[in-house]
């Protein structure tokens, strides 16, 4: 249920209540003196990095596209090489700056 903001016209007094869309119309079809005013938006992030929600079912099937495309930036982040390859790619990304 969300929260709605109001203003009470005859004591132009601001207030918020947890209700459902049902109960905000019907508070406000018994009060007219009672109108809704606009909330801001309720903005949520979240903490840590997306490996750690996914379950080990995604990674393994993230692994197995990464094994087809071994030059993709997919293939870095979930793919499974060896040192060597490690090496070759990084000696490659240097000389390809330079």
């Amino acid at each position: 249920m969300p929260t709605f903001k109001f203003l009470n016209n005859e004591t132009h007094e601001t207030f918020e209540d947890f209700l459902s869309i049902v109960e905000k119309e019907r508070l406000l079809e018994i009060n007219p003196h009672i109108k809704q005013v606009p909330n801001g938006f309720a903005i949520v992030s979240s903490v840590g990095s997306i490996d750690s929600k996914n379950d080990q079912g995604f990674r393994e099937v993230m692994s197995r596209i990464s094994e087809a495309n071994p030059n993709s930036p997919l293939a870095e982040r979930y793919g499974r090489r060896s040192t060597r390859e490690v090496k070759v790619a990084e000696a490659v990304k240097k000389w390809k700056n330079v």
